[in-house]
Formats: C-alpha cells, sequence, structure tokens
C-alpha cells in the first residue's frame, strides 16, 4: 500500500490501535495507596514524586510493575510457572494499556562472592569466547577460561546396548576449567582461628562453641551431641586427633538423631558452607562480626587473586591474559577491543566492544570486570543492571527506574538524564521514582504523592508538566526551586584524624587530615575514591560508628520496634508487670497464636497460581494468643502497643501516665522521631516500609551505638527535598552534642551546609584517587577549579 493510499483510508477515521496511548489505572489501594486513580502516557518519561513512604513504589512497582510481570508470566505454560516465582495480583481494579515492564532498582547485585562486574553483565563470556579463539597457545574452549569450571578427569566401565546385547566398555571423559584449584575460583583463602570456634576447656554440653547458631538447645547442638563419634561431656582439650578431626573437619555422614535421619558434617566445612557462600557485605551483623575474629582472608598465592588457573592465565592476545583485561580499568580494556583487528571473530569483537563504552556511557568506566558484584554500591548496581538495556532493539517497553540519580555526583547526573531521554526516545514508556530537581526537570510528566507519608499519603496531589508543578502548592512544588545558601559562618575543629599513605583500591598514596568536632563532607563525581577512603581508612578505627548505605533486610516478620531492639524493654516490662515470662510477647517465640503462628495471616498455596493470604480467624491478625492479651502494662496490651506510631508510643512511654513510663524505650522512640518517622507504626513490617523509610530507620538504630565519629554514606539516598532539611537539623544536633560528622555525599544542599570539604578527583578510577580541594564550602565556590566547586557556585548562586 502506498503512503497515499494510507493516508486516504486512514483519514477518515483513527486506527483503533492508535487509541492505547495511556497506561489506565483505576482504583490502586496496594499498601497506603487510597483508591487511587490516573492515566500515565505511554512513549513518555514519567516521574513519580514525594516525601519518602507518599506512596510512589506502592503505586510504580508494586502495582504496574508487578501486574505486568505478572501477566507476562501467565502467557507461559502451567507447568513452567510452576519453576517460577508466584506473584499475586495487585489490589486494584483496573489496569489498562500496560507493555512489558524492564525494572530496574537499586537493589544490590547479590550476595554471591563468584558474581563479578563481568559476569553480571556477560562481558566476561564474551571476552572468554574471545580468548577462545584468538589466545596463544589455544587451550581449549571458553569454560577453560571460566573460574567457576573445575579442571576434571575420569574413567571407568559403563555398560551399553549394541545390537540386541549388554556390552561393558571402558570410558574415560576431561573437562578443561579455567578455576584455581587452590582457591577454587574464589581468588581468596581462608584460614580459621580455631579459638574463636570453640572454648576447649569446656565440654559441648557446657556451651564450648562460640558459633552463632550452635546452641546446645537449637537443632545444630542436638546433632553435635548425639552424633557418638566422641563425648559430648568430656572437654574438647581431651579429644583424641580422631575426635577433634572429626568435630572439625568430617566429611557429611549421614546419622539417626531421637530416632531422626540427619547429616552430620565437621564445622569447617559446615561453616563453609553457610557462613561464606556469600558475600562479606550481605552478611547480618553479629554473623560478620564472627566471620572477621574467627576467620583470615588472604589473596591466593597461586592465582594471586585472579581467580583462574596457570593454564587459563598462560593463553594470551597481544600479551594480554584474560585476567589481565579483566584486571583492566573497563576504559582502557574497550580501548584494547577495539584496536583488535581479527575479521574471524568481528562480531564477537563489536559485541564486546559496545558492551564495554556502554559501561563508559553511564559513568562506569572507572570500574574493572573481575571486581565483585557485591562491593558495588546501590547506584552502582543499579547502572550496571542498565548496561544490558542500553543497545536493546525493542522498543514499546516500559522501563521502571528506582531513583537512578543515587550516588550520582551532579556532573554525572546530567549523563543519566541523557540516557533517560535515549531510551524515551526509542519509543518506550519510562517510568522513573526520583527526588532530584535536576531529574524531575527532564520529564515529559510528573506525578505527585502526597500530601504526606504512610497513612497521611496515597494520594494524587498532582498531575501535569515541571512548569505547572512548580506553582502546584503541593510540597514537592513549593521545595521544588529551594537552594541551600553557604553558611555565614563554620565551626572551628577540634582537633584531626590523621590519614597518610591511604592507597586502597585506586587512592595514590592519599595523606589528609579530617577535622574533628566539625561537619565534613567528603565528595567527588562516582569512582574518584571517596569510599575507599573513608571505609578504608577512616572506618576500622576505635570509637567510629560508621552507617553504609546498604539496604536493610527484613521479613514479614519483622517491624521497626524488632529491627532496632525496642521491642526487648517492653517485653521486659510487660512481663514484669505481670510476673509472666518476656517470650510471651513474642509473636516469633511463646506468645504466638497457635493457628497462624505468629504470622497473623494464613497461607493457602495454590501451586503455579498466587498464594492467597487471608487474616488469622483465632487471632484476628492479631499474632498473638488471647490469654498474653489480656496482660496490661500502662492500661495498653502489647498489640495495642505495636499499633501505635512512633509519635504515639514516644507520649505513651514517655509521659508515665498510667505507669507506663519506660526510658529504654523512650531512648529509641526519640532517635526514630528525630530522623522524620514518627508517623510509622512501631510494629508494621519491614517489607512495607519504603527504601528512604529503611534508610532512615538504620541511621535510626546506629546513633544509639557509643562513638565519637560518625560516618554517614549518602544519608540523602531516598529523601524528599523537604525531609533534606530535617536531616541537616539532625547533623548540625550531633555535632552541636559533641560528635565529629563525616558525610560522603553528593547533594549539593549537604556541601553547601558542611564546615569543611575534601574533594576527591579530578575523575573516576585511574583518573581520580587524589584530593584536589580541602577548604569551607565558601572557598571552594570562589576557587571554582573542580567539576565539585563549579556545580556548588552554580547550586547556590554565587
Amino acid at each position: 500500500m502506498s503512503s497515499a493510499t494510507r493516508e486516504k483510508s486512514g483519514s477518515s477515521r483513527p486506527h483503533p490501535a492508535d487509541s492505547h496511548d495511556w497506561i489506565r489505572v483505576h482504583g490502586a489501594r496496594e499498601n497506603n495507596l487510597r483508591d487511587i486513580s490516573l492515566e500515565i502516557p505511554k512513549r513518555r518519561l514519567t516521574v513519580f514524586t514525594g516525601v519518602s513512604g507518599s506512596g510512589k513504589s506502592s503505586l510504580v512497582f508494586a502495582t504496574i510493575a508487578a501486574e505486568s510481570q505478572r501477566m507476562i508470566n501467565e502467557t507461559y505454560s502451567a507447568f513452567v510457572q510452576g519453576f517460577m516465582p508466584t506473584l499475586a495480583r495487585p489490589d486494584v481494579d483496573v489496569l489498562e494499556g500496560l507493555t512489558t515492564a524492564i525494572i530496574v532498582d537499586q537493589e544490590r547485585m547479590g550476595s554471591n562472592p563468584r558474581s563479578t562486574v563481568g559476569t553480571a553483565t556477560d562481558a566476561n563470556a564474551m571476552l572468554r569466547i574471545l580468548f577462545s579463539r584468538l589466545g596463544k597457545p589455544h587451550i581449549g574452549s571458553q569454560q577453560a577460561f571460566s573460574f567457576n569450571v573445575a579442571s576434571i578427569s575420569g574413567a571407568g566401565a559403563v555398560t551399553v546396548e549394541k545390537s540386541g546385547r549388554t556390552v561393558k566398555e571402558r570410558r574415560s571423559f576431561t573437562v578443561t576449567g579455567g578455576m584455581c584449584p587452590r582457591c577454587e575460583g574464589m581468588g581468596k583463602v581462608s584460614d580459621f582461628d580455631l579459638t574463636a570456634l570453640y572454648d576447649d576447656s569446656k565440654s559441648l554440653e557446657e556451651g564450648a562453641l562460640t558459633i552463632p547458631g550452635y546452641t546446645m538447645d537449637g537443632w545444630y547442638g542436638r546433632i553435635y551431641r548425639g552424633c557418638g563419634f566422641f563425648d559430648p561431656g568430656k572437654p574438647i582439650a581431651k579429644f583424641t586427633k580422631k575426635q577433634l578431626n572429626d568435630l572439625l573437619y568430617k566429611e557429611p555422614t549421614r546419622i539417626k538423631v531421637d530416632g531422626i535421619n540427619v547429616t552430620f558434617e565437621g564445622l569447617i566445612p559446615k561453616i563453609q558452607k553457610s557462613f561464606l557462600s556469600k558475600d562479606r557485605e550481605a552478611m547480618q551483623p553479629h554473623i560478620r562480626a564472627f566471620v572477621d575474629r574467627a576467620i583470615t582472608f588472604q589473596t591466593c598465592p597461586e592465582c594471586h587473586g585472579t581467580r583462574l588457573n596457570e593454564g587459563a592465565r598462560s593463553s594470551k592476545i597481544d600479551g594480554i591474559s584474560i585476567a589481565d583485561a579483566c584486571a583492566m580499568q573497563i576504559s582502557d580494556l574497550a580501548e584494547w577491543v577495539r584496536g583488535l583487528d581479527e575479521p574471524s571473530v568481528a562480531p564477537l569483537l563489536k559485541s564486546l566492544g559496545d558492551t564495554l563504552d556502554s559501561f563508559v556511557g553511564i559513568g562506569l568506566g572507572y570500574l574493572a570486570l573481575d571486581r565483585s558484584a557485591g562491593t558495588l554500591s546501590g547506584g552502582e548496581a543499579q547502572r550496571t543492571k542498565l548496561i544490558r538495556h542500553l543497545g536493546s532493539s525493542l522498543t514499546d517497553v516500559t522501563y521502571v527506574f528506582d531513583e537512578p540519580t543515587i550516588g550520582l555526583h551532579p556532573h554525572d547526573i546530567a549523563r543519566m538524564n541523557d540516557l533517560l531521554l535515549q531510551l524515551r526516545d526509542k519509543g518506550n514508556t519510562v517510568l522513573v521514582v526520583e527526588h532530584k530537581p535536576e531529574a524531575i526537570a527532564i520529564a515529559d510528566h510528573v506525578v505527585d504523592l502526597g500530601p504526606r507519608a504512610g497513612t497521611e499519603g496515597g494520594k494524587i496531589v498532582f498531575e501535569g508538566t515541571v512548569e505547572e508543578l512548580r506553582s502546584s502548592g503541593t510540597l514537592t512544588g513549593n521545595h521544588f526551586d529551594d537552594r541551600a545558601s553557604l553558611k555565614p559562618s563554620v565551626r572551628t575543629s577540634t582537633g584531626a584524624l590523621e590519614v597518610r599513605g591511604a592507597d586502597t583500591h585506586n587512592l595514590r598514596n592519599v595523606d589528609v587530615d579530617i577535622p574533628l568536632g566539625v561537619l565534613v563532607v567528603v565528595t567527588g563525581v562516582a569512582g574518584s575514591g571517596k569510599s575507599s577512603l573513608i571505609s578504608g581508612s577512616i572506618a576500622p578505627r576505635d570509637g567510629v560508628v560508621s552507617i553504609d548505605q546498604g539496604a536493610i533486610k527484613g521479613s514479614r516478620r519483622s517491624n521497626p520496634a524488632t529491627y532496632t531492639g525496642l521491642l526487648e524493654p517492653i517485653r521486659k516490662a510487660f512481663a514484669k508487670a505481670n510476673g509472666v515470662k518476656p517470650s510471651l510477647f513474642s509473636a516469633n517465640s511463646e506468645g504466638a497464636c497457635p493457628n497462624c503462628n505468629g504470622a497473623g495471616v494464613v497461607y493457602s498455596d495454590l501451586a503455579m497460581m498466587a498464594g492467597v493470604a487471608a487474616p488469622c480467624e483465632v487471632c484476628d491478625g492479631k499474632r498473638f494468643m488471647a490469654e498474653v492479651l489480656e496482660y496490661k502494662f500502662g492500661g495498653k496490651d502489647i498489640d495495642e502497643v505495636l499499633t501505635m506510631s512512633v509519635a504515639q508510643a514516644e507520649e505513651f512511654f514517655g509521659g508515665g501516665a498510667n505507669g507506663s513510663s519506660l526510658p529504654a524505650a523512650h531512648k529509641v522512640l526519640r532517635r526514630l522521631a528525630d530522623v522524620g518517622l514518627g508517623y510509622i507504626k512501631i510494629g508494621q513490617p519491614l517489607t512495607t516500609l519504603s527504601g528512604g523509610e529503611r534508610q532512615r530507620l538504620k541511621l535510626a538504630t546506629h546513633m544509639g551505638e557509643k562513638g565519637d565519629v560518625y560516618i554517614l554514606d549518602e544519608p540523602t539516598s531516598g529523601l524528599h527535598l523537604a525531609d533534606v532539611e530535617n536531616l541537616l537539623g539532625l547533623l548540625d544536633r550531633l555535632v552541636d552534642s559533641g560528635k565529629s560528622v563525616v558525610v560522603i555525599e553528593h547533594h549539593q544542599a549537604v556541601m553547601a551546609h558542611a564546615d569543611w570539604i575534601i574533594d576527591l578527583g579530578p575523575g573516576a578510577g585511574h583518573d581520580g584517587g587524589r584530593i584536589v580541594f580541602e577548604g569551607t564550602p565558601r572557598e571552594l565556590v570562589d576557587d571554582r577549579s573542580t567539576l565539585t566547586g563549579k556545580h556548588l557556585a552554580e547550586y547556590v548562586g554565587a
């Protein structure tokens, strides 16, 4: 059909297919959303904003993206769906116009210590193919260059059917892998300090084991007591050599304990499988403390940390081995790949080059492919996930981003904005949850949720353009053009923390004095060495409290009261007032409703279909046994206390009305109110909290630790413009109380509020790692010799 014919046939009325230009949401009630309805334009960039906890993620992720993924999963057969995670339909009346959703969130890239930047982005897979084709000497297929594949060989007799007869034949096989045999592809070897595993002066029955979770009352204790390989009543110091070897190293062995078939395994292989299978950064704090105390890690002396065996390291292209290539800064590796001229692998070289160029284009050119994925920050992880989508030919896809500017310097935010616009211009719908005004400014359409957080939020308070948002009168609109001004005077330091010769990662023998008794901001472009300087040189010192940006994990059973330790004094107070055990007042212990086991809901598993969760009919969702709710403290039962907001609980435990004064609980609640969480319920599941709320919950918890120096790594993550002001007030109160506060931050409002700024750069990776400025914010603005100085001067209007 010619274009003229098309125009003629389509001139009378629009084609029905062109009427689906909107994503329509009607009656959304997920989490705190209040039956909201809206229409989102397709093939446009829509930014969702509002205070932390207002319902942005509930709308974008838990409703729109979740339903898109659920409906795509339903297109597979029931057999395939049985192997996939089951997703419940969001609480919404109507969702129309959905397209395939690709979620690029802030979640860390996983705790697997074998995962690297290269393996997570397929760059390693392409490199392995490249070396298997061009490497000299040729050592085998691509798996010969994989540090996750071990070299094995074997031989034996096999039985085969031939011409109706059964014949035995000898067969042998060989697999050539690239795994270093010494460290098993981990790059590090571990050495155990046995004195940290047990007290050899005690017997097992006396509690000799000092490993977290290995108490004699628990299941592990029953196995080790009843295994029969040694006397549990004899001190470990008196064990024979064989008995001690069985305790520490015995291979998995089936035994019977109390009439139950179980597997016994030595302590060290057990610890390696349970604790060391995770990356250190992903461990729970008490597990991490045990691992740091009991296990020494050092670079593998055989592979020198490359994870690869000698064969894989010996095969080279132009004098470069795959280990050398993975250790290069990605921007340098991209140059090396472009320099290879080999027509036989031209498509592979182009694909690999494009992937590496995507790293550079997205601002991650300073990374190396052998960097452990678990060490990436939330912002770095999010951008790494974005790599695989940048060159995609897909169109009419919905990309969903969760604060893509986290961890980005103002200089890098402009680059991220360009990438978001590129995705939109290819014909995709881009949905972004964001707080930074620089990122909101590029939106085609803005949806503002609020007016406040939690139960005071969940409504659409504005829809329209950025210009209309400015005059809308909403909290976001009122604060959109807020700019912090430089302080007229700064505090004087009371001393200094000396750092000499810092050379962690890309730092170049840095010497710096970090002032004490003031608010210090450490800044610089992403990858310039900020975290390497502070986490590597300051955080390990005594008296230092470090609050990183790692997200707190939580199940339905954990809540702000359990996470902060608030529940402990409350349980004891209830127990003392009623003359009973504290464990009765825990829904995870003796006080749990027997019908739902303290969950408050009863789950019905429907195989490949989403399970149904119904409120427990016995406890009516309160999670406790009926008799527990008869015990009172200050006229309230434990369920009534846990349904209080932080502000209500602070008044209840602080005022002393009805004899409910409880200083230990009031102190924790005061800290929660200080970080702006007065509206959350102390017993609501952590799974219902937003990212910003979890970050502030973590901050409040660490503020209770004793220390003179506080390190905060990007505390503005997930905070609305209005909340940043509250954070600055909190930092001021910390400093005025005699603490020293060091903040790693990109937010210009925090920089402007600092007493002292340390700027690293000038670039990222090997182009950074140097101190490019030290001084007051005023001096930085007047100097304008660094990227940070130029952006801060523009921000404050100097």
